[in-house]
């Protein structure tokens, strides 16, 4: 028997001969086909957030904007601003696979084509392993303190031998790191959303507890908010940087808010899914911020320096209760958001290219073993070579982004005949010319192409010192460009060579019918 997510899976509705229509078994299995029971509630989407910001990784990202010399104010305010732009986009996405019911992989089809859409599904399946890789691994540094707490003799022992530039220790951890979630993952979505629905919520416990204890060593009197690192900048000085650690903020969330359809489809209803993000994102990513610079700002008097990193910053407590508490709950953060963010989205891709040979179950396991296959310890603390592969990938989200918004909303004008997503045949809506949408494909060349010399020409230039200026900062808004030339692009042409067919209103109907098995 296939192996399957425990949603339930939605058939479609009879034709009007009475008929269920013909899945092609090549383009179909229990996993991405149309789920019949959307039971996902507004709090169930608020938790997701909350396991995906929550991370070791969140928390460092947002203290490192403490060194642009931004004023503790305006770090808040740029959080704030990008979380905002997050969730607009976030909604965006969400409604078509939520209306559907499909994945994000399944929902391009409608755009590149039913074979087509393995384009955007591969780019994503494999920036999603990369990070698989890197977030394992700073979960694994979590695992390693509490081993040399409570074992360090044995510990030393075993962190003194190394190979492919990691020690036993590291290994053993990642590994019992790499078990943990590959468990949790293969449960199904029903047990995922349970763990998530606890991860996020006892990550905030944690938090508090670590934050109103710094707060109470160091003395709220002595307490500064004013964490700004880098050199003074006046107002008008602050501004691109500002704009800068909004784009930062965005970028960091770009991954999940791409496929974020792989869970909207779960949501009772597009409104669920809103508030959800309502909650999840501005409101408690403002929450988070504070508690962020209030944990910080407390690392100062009490330890003599700033400490960004919430790992270490349990570590310089030195408590037997601290270590274990705090390295435990930060590495369930980073599994929550793991799975949510770079799990489930490969086990979709992966899955979409060949639905009857890889099952979602099959698809992310592929994601696990290539992220140890990657060995991210080894180029996770090598920012060039982060620049240059996750850079190359990461400018292709933006393009895929755009593409996908301005082929559901413009160009097809909300309409999706969910069963033509299933059909290899010649005449289906979505054959286009071999399985594929030229518009689509050539608009990803078009806005891909310079969103990645953004990235990589700049930095490029300064390293083989062709040019002493440094326009490298082009990159931090690469995510942007990206989605821009990609909305364009494919409106164009689609303008100038139509390939979607919309359906004409019916009688009646002054705006244009959602085409849905629904």
């Amino acid at each position: 028997m296939t192996d399957h997510i425990e949603a339930p899976v939605r058939q479609a509705e009879p034709t009007p001969s009475g008929h269920e229509p013909h899945y092609d078994p090549s383009l179909t299995n229990e996993d991405l086909a149309p789920i019949k029971q959307q039971n996902w509630s507004s709090y169930n989407i608020f938790a997701f957030w909350m396991s995906d910001v929550h991370s070791v990784g969140g928390y460092v990202t947002a203290g490192s904007l403490f060194a642009l010399g931004l004023a503790s104010w305006q770090v808040l305010f740029a959080l704030l601003a990008g979380i905002l732009i997050v969730q607009v986009f976030c909604n965006l996405v969400a409604k078509p696979s939520q209306v559907t019911g499909v994945p994000y992989p399944v929902i391009n089809r409608a755009i590149f084509g039913v074979l087509g859409a393995n384009i955007p599904a591969i780019i994503r399946g494999a920036i999603a392993i990369a990070w698989y890789g890197v977030q394992t691994y700073l979960a694994s540094q979590s695992l390693s303190i509490i081993f040399m707490k409570f074992w360090p003799g044995w510990s030393a022992s075993l962190n003194d031998t190394t190979f492919l530039g990691l020690s036993l220790l590291g290994y053993l951890c990642y590994a019992i790191l790499w078990v943990a979630q590959a468990a949790v993952f293969w449960r199904g979505m029903e047990s995922i959303r349970r763990f998530i629905d606890w991860a996020g919520p006892a990550v905030y416990v944690v938090m508090l507890v670590l934050a109103g204890y710094l707060v109470s060593e160091a003395g709220w009197d002595n307490i500064s908010l004013n964490l700004s690192q880098g050199e003074h900048l006046d107002f008008g000085a602050s501004i691109p940087v500002m704009l800068s650690a909004i784009a930062l903020v965005v970028s960091y969330f770009s991954g999940p808010m791409l496929n974020f359809g792989d869970f909207a489809r779960y949501g009772k209803s597009f409104a669920a899914v809103k508030r959800g993000n309502l909650l999840g994102l501005p409101v408690n990513f403002l929450f988070f911020s504070i508690l962020t610079v209030i944990t910080a700002s407390a690392t100062v008097p009490v330890f003599g320096k700033l400490i960004t990193d919430p790992i270490h910053t349990v570590e310089q407590i030195d408590t037997t209760f601290a270590i274990l508490l705090g390295g435990l709950t930060f590495v369930i953060a980073t599994i929550g958001i793991n799975i949510v963010a770079n799990f489930i989205s490969p086990a979709f891709d992966f899955s979409n290219v060949s639905p009857q040979k890889i099952t979602w179950r099959a698809g992310g396991m592929i994601a696990a073993v290539g992220s140890v296959i990657l060995t991210p310890w080894n180029w996770y603390s090598n920012p060039d070579a982060i620049h240059y592969t996750l850079g190359l990938l990461g400018a292709l989200i933006g393009p895929l982004f755009g593409i996908l918004i301005a082929g559901y909303y413009v160009i097809s004008r909300q309409q999706v005949d969910v069963d033509a997503l299933f059909t290899r045949d010649p005449g289906g809506r979505y054959w286009f010319k071999g399985g594929y949408n030229p518009n689509a494909v050539w608009a990803t060349i078009l806005s891909g192409v310079p969103t990645i010399a953004s990235v990589l020409v700049p930095k490029m230039l300064l390293d083989l010192k062709l040019t002493t200026v440094d326009l490298t900062e082009i990159a931090d808004y690469s995510w942007f460009l990206g989605c821009a030339l990609g909305f364009v692009m494919f409106i164009a042409l689609e303008r100038r060579s139509p390939r979607i067919i919309v359906t004409p209103p019916a009688e009646g109907e002054g705006e244009a019918r959602e085409v849905t098995a629904l």
